[in-house]
């Protein structure tokens, strides 16, 4: 057998359940990765490796009288540092909650505890889950195993960065603009943004509830279905997730696209691509063509307003929201936000209630609109995760603000809208730029079409090796 490290989250499980590895081990194993390898991808927060034995023995001690494991059953994690845990502190990558520690679990961590995975702890994240990079001037900024220099991608950089590496088979971000596709994409992952209310945010450090997504960075399609499978669903505790349905999200990977049709957009997404994006984009388009979807070309065009007011309306929703939350902060205690995250929390503070309401009131015919337009009869589009190579700490972070403003807004160009949409989307990796930087695509589908979206990236999956590939340095301990 592999070594626990080289194993992915489905094959964890099924080594644990045949007994041809212990949960304890696996624990111990990741733990060390952790330990060790943590550290120079700026990736770990905490660690508790008594709490992960614990719950390890749980599970073993289970295999040994015969009982039926769960889905999850000895698979070591460790998740962004805002999913609350109750006794754990949880500083959502800020100094100002450093001692914040809460008195309850959030839900998605514990479904991950009943289907039997072991916590060892926290990841790095941007301050306050405010960036698209990484950056976090209190903590230092996430760092990519694929090249030390180069962002991490944020704000769930440690999932990131973790999870590429091979610290641990896969953790759980949240994504408000991109931040859980981000890392996927600069890390060279599979993650997924649900659609808003699949998975409940109770327990999760909120930056914008309108906003906000919670969803797992794995290595596959099948190990991120796998995850989707255990932590989606409707809870009482978070009024949002009240539709959301139950499925099997693994059950669909078929790997046969025959049927499907998935729609390329021709306008915002693909002319903000460089060529080097381009050409492994269109390598991925004929890749899933060949495995039985039907292609199309589709315009998004400029119903009320196209691109253009989704991101202004996403914008004006975040910034208002994050400021509602920050506002007691802030006024005691601004010096302790970093610029970048403060500028980008106090225009909330002066926008006009109307364009508030009218951003919520507008938000179901923008999504009927970009549907229409960008994936018309399709069951998916296909966009770019990342428009552009995966950028230095250094451009996203010095030089005039005008500069830093401007390699960020490339960074979130062709994610931050579809939150406003509340749309699905899962970020698959498709090659490596000159550089040996890691590409992505993004496949997006309507309102709770998680199962297509993992269908068509498993069968991508199948058929390339992106995927699997080990950042240099990360194959041994």
């Amino acid at each position: 057998m592999s070594a626990v490290h080289e194993l992915g989250v489905v094959e964890v499980a099924e080594a644990v359940a045949s007994g041809a590895v212990s949960a304890e081990a696996a624990a111990k194993a990741a733990h060390e990765r952790l330990a060790t390898l943590g550290p120079r991808f700026n990736a770990v927060v905490r660690l508790d490796l008594d709490f992960a034995l614990e719950a390890a023995r749980v599970v073993d001690r289970a295999r040994a009288r015969g009982e039926v494991l769960g889905p999850l059953a000895g698979v070591p994690m460790a998740h962004k540092d805002l999913f609350y845990r109750a006794g754990r502190p949880c500083s959502g990558g800020s100094i100002i909650r450093k001692d914040v520690v809460p008195d309850e679990t959030a839900v998605a961590l514990e479904r991950l505890d009943a289907a039997g995975a072991v916590d060892l702890g926290t990841l790095h994240l941007a301050e306050f889950a405010l960036s698209p990079t990484g950056y976090n001037i209190h903590y230092g900024h996430g760092r990519n195993p694929w090249s030390l220099d180069h962002c991490s991608g944020g704000s769930s950089s440690g999932s990131g960065a973790a999870v590429a590496a091979r610290l641990v088979p896969a953790a759980l971000g949240s994504d408000t603009g991109g931040s859980i596709r981000h890392p996927s994409a600069m890390c060279g992952l599979t993650g997924v943004k649900p659609t808003h209310g699949l998975v409940p945010l109770a327990g999760a450090m909120p930056l914008s509830p309108s906003l906000d997504t919670i969803g797992p960075l794995a290595r596959s399609a099948r190990d991120a279905a796998r995850l989707l499978s255990v932590i989606a669903g409707p809870s009482p505790s978070d009024g949002a997730s009240l539709s959301a349905p139950v499925r099997d999200y693994e059950a669909g990977l078929s790997g046969d696209l025959s049927g499907l049709t998935i729609a390329v957009p021709q306008d915002y997404y693909r002319p903000a691509a460089t060529p080097e994006i381009l050409a492994l984009l269109d390598e991925a388009v004929a890749v899933l063509r060949d495995r039985g979807a039907r292609i199309i070309e589709t315009r998004i065009g400029e119903d009320m307003g196209g691109m253009a007011y989704v991101n202004a309306a996403m914008q004006v929703l975040m910034s208002v929201e994050a400021a509602t939350l920050h506002r007691a902060y802030i006024e005691a205690r601004p010096q302790d936000y970093a610029p970048q995250v403060l500028a980008r929390i106090l225009p909330g503070l002066a926008y006009p209630a109307l364009r508030y309401a009218e951003a919520l009131m507008m938000r179901a015919r923008a999504c009927a609109a970009w549907i229409a337009g960008a994936m018309g009869e399709a069951d998916m589009a296909f966009l770019p995760t990342l428009a552009v190579p995966v950028p230095t700490i250094a451009e996203t972070t010095e030089g005039a603000p005008e500069a830093v403003a401007a390699a960020l807004g490339r960074v979130t160009h062709c994610t931050r809208g579809l939150n406003y949409l509340g749309l699905p989307a899962v970020a698959v990796p498709c090659g490596f730029t000159p550089g040996m930087l890691p590409a992505s695509f993004q496949l997006v589908g309507r309102p709770f079409s998680e199962a297509l979206l993992l269908r068509a990236a498993d069968a991508y999956q199948r058929v390339t090796d992106f995927h699997t590939r080990v950042p240099p340095g990360c194959g041994v301990a």
